[in-house]
């Protein structure tokens, strides 16, 4: 299947992260990998649960993203857990770094995609939620669920007459 020129295909999604933070923010950047390590990231074999990003000497890294190793890559297979590079602007960092002073912020991934034939990483600025903002989103999904379900029913039962 071939990706149209402006199409975005997603690789993998952060669910955790999205579950255990408050986004404010969704920044696209760009990432340094090696040769296997994108063909092993187009298979699929990505884990982003654990993955962070922090600043070191100007530059944002990514760590603790799981790349697996590609199975045909043999002596020259990369490091799974490296800690990999993040691609953005100068100014993208530098407004990074003042908001990432902010009490509380964080920068997450939440989700690796590929955009022009290129692997991008979403990242959020995000803020963590406490256990009963968790519960209460838990609280407002099921009951949309519910209230799915009950319009399903009705549906049905108005069709049979």
């Amino acid at each position: 299947m071939a990706i149209k020129s402006g199409e975005e295909k997603t690789i993998t999604v952060n669910r955790k992260a999205l579950g255990d933070f408050n986004i404010h923010q969704r920044i696209e950047a760009g990432i340094a990998l090696t040769g296997t390590e994108v063909k092993s990231a187009k298979d699929g074999k990505i884990s982003l649960r654990e993955g962070f990003c922090y600043m070191k000497r100007g530059e944002l890294w990514l760590k603790n993203v799981h790349i697996a190793q590609y199975p045909f890559g043999n002596r020259i297979n990369h490091e799974p857990l490296r800690e990999r590079k993040l691609l953005l602007h100068r100014t993208e960092i530098d407004k990074l770094k003042v908001k990432l002073r902010e009490k509380g912020l964080a920068l997450v991934p939440l989700r690796v995609y590929v955009k022009r034939g290129r692997i991008k990483v979403e990242l959020g600025l995000a803020s963590g939620k406490r256990q009963f903002d968790k519960r209460d989103a838990i609280r407002k999904k099921d009951e949309k669920r519910e209230l799915g379900r009950d319009f399903k029913v009705s549906d049905l039962s108005g069709k049979l007459k």
